[in-house]
């Protein structure tokens, strides 16, 4: 009997104990495409795994292929695939989504009866699915493999076909830009997806969010401008936002979001927040929690130095950092909406739960993503969203070029490349932050 045929993956023992082995390749089974892996982003939850073994509570308990924001090449098709999904062919290229939920089938493919259906995946909410399992996550276990190897075989109907126009590693960026379609949607400022949601085997139409909503005449500020930032930023802009500003404790990112336009360009649109001082006994006062006296104080500065007396419409929280959090609540105006996309202190100290409940803020959570590829493609091959989603076309991600400044800003993000087998030195490059030049590390890719 021959051998099986090998594909070299990096893998994950331990912290930082990342090594290159083959991994057996297997026929794509039913339902399933092969794919050559092409670009894969390294994200701030790779390197948390490569540094601690773990993500927040999520610690690996096998070895584990990081990797999930990726784009690649179909190689060869399991059964049905040709007939079901007659767009995926060996050769089409693709971004690759990483979230397998349940669809409400059984394991063995057919559907579940009314009483078992899961609720998130038939709302179109599938991010939320009980049994999903994400690629290179601790969360479930067995883990399931990321994408930092040569070969792999995933789910047909999570390949989203790209145009010849956009490159692989800007195909990868479809999955961080896919993170912020969906808090967009959830803080009211980015359309709805007009194509049938992925979370349901049978194909129904998404409606998580009201068509209408729109970024028009609302004024946003982002907290943290690393790339999930500034993505954060752009599409803000790209969705016709009035103002977008951005606060980070880090001058040379600020200083790169306005340079390259990731901020509005008329006044100050940046403000380095200050290092918050040691905390002495003295400080202390018991009617108001030191750290609500400082984010209240933070807040009036940045909003002077903005110039928004009154506060922006819309957050996005980007850091997680608890000093950002309570900050974010001071700098909004009455009626505002905070959306939650920065993974960081899992438990706030204190909170100024009073502040936003009589200023009617709303706290709003994100978590990944759901029926946004289609849009992320479309806007990275130069589609304007807003007028995709009115004409409610479906074009499978391959129209023609229409306006591509927002996916040349993106591609800006990019800053380093590595080979797969130099992806021990890409985290370790990821964690320093900066390169032997002194250059400022955003986003990371390793490429075939």
């Amino acid at each position: 009997m021959p051998a099986l045929p090998t594909s070299t993956a990096a893998v994950l023992h331990g912290p930082k104990d990342l090594r290159l082995e083959p991994r057996p390749l297997w026929a794509p089974e039913p339902g399933q495409c092969q794919l050559e892996v092409k670009s894969t982003g390294l994200c701030g939850s790779d390197l948390h795994y490569y540094l601690a073994g773990r993500n927040g509570d999520f610690a690996i308990r096998s070895p584990l292929v990081l990797g999930h924001e990726s784009s690649g090449v179909i190689t060869a098709l399991g059964a049905g695939v040709a007939s079901q999904y007659p767009h995926l062919r060996v050769g089409v290229r693709v971004a690759i989504e990483c979230g397998i939920p349940c669809r409400s089938l059984n394991s063995d493919g057919s559907a579940r009866t009314a009483k078992d259906v899961c609720k998130h995946c038939s709302n179109s909410r599938y991010n939320l699915c009980k049994n999903l399992r994400f690629c290179s996550s601790a969360k479930t276990f067995p883990h399931r493999d990321g994408m930092l190897q040569q070969k792999i075989n995933h789910e047909a109907w999570c390949l989203h076909p790209i145009p010849d126009s956009v490159s692989y590693s800007q195909a990868a960026l479809a999955e961080p830009l896919s993170v912020l379609l969906h808090a967009s949607r959830r803080a009211g400022i980015c359309p709805a997806s007009s194509y049938p949601s992925l979370g349901s085997s049978s194909l129904s139409t998404t409606s998580t969010t009201s068509p209408s909503s729109s970024a028009a005449g609302k004024k946003v500020l982002v907290f943290g401008v690393g790339a999930i930032g500034l993505i954060a930023c752009a599409l803000a802009q790209e969705l016709g936002a009035e103002r977008v500003c951005a606060v980070d404790i880090n001058n040379d990112r600020l200083a790169f979001a306005a340079r390259e336009n990731f901020t509005t360009s008329e006044g100050n649109s940046t403000y380095c927040l200050p290092l918050p001082p040691k905390i002495t006994s003295m400080e202390s006062n018991p009617k108001e929690p030191e750290n609500i006296r400082r984010a209240k104080e933070n807040a009036a500065n940045a909003l002077a130095v903005l110039d928004e007396p009154d506060g922006f419409d819309i957050i996005f929280e980007c850091t997680g950092a608890e000093s950002c959090v309570l900050m974010s609540v001071f700098c909004t105006t009455l009626g505002a909406r905070i959306a939650l996309v920065g993974m960081g202190s899992p438990i706030l100290s204190s909170f100024p739960i009073s502040a936003a409940a009589t200023r009617e803020v709303d706290l709003i959570g994100s978590f990944r993503y759901a029926d946004t590829y289609n849009e992320a493609v479309e806007l990275l091959s130069g589609s304007n969203l807003l007028t995709s989603s009115c004409k409610g076309g479906h074009t499978n991600g391959v129209q023609a070029v229409q306006n591509a400044g927002f996916s040349q800003k993106l591609s800006k993000l990019v800053t380093h490349r590595y080979p797969l087998n130099q992806a021990k030195e890409a985290f370790e490059l990821l964690a320093r932050g900066r390169d032997d030049h002194g250059g400022m590390v955003l986003k990371v890719m390793i490429e075939s």
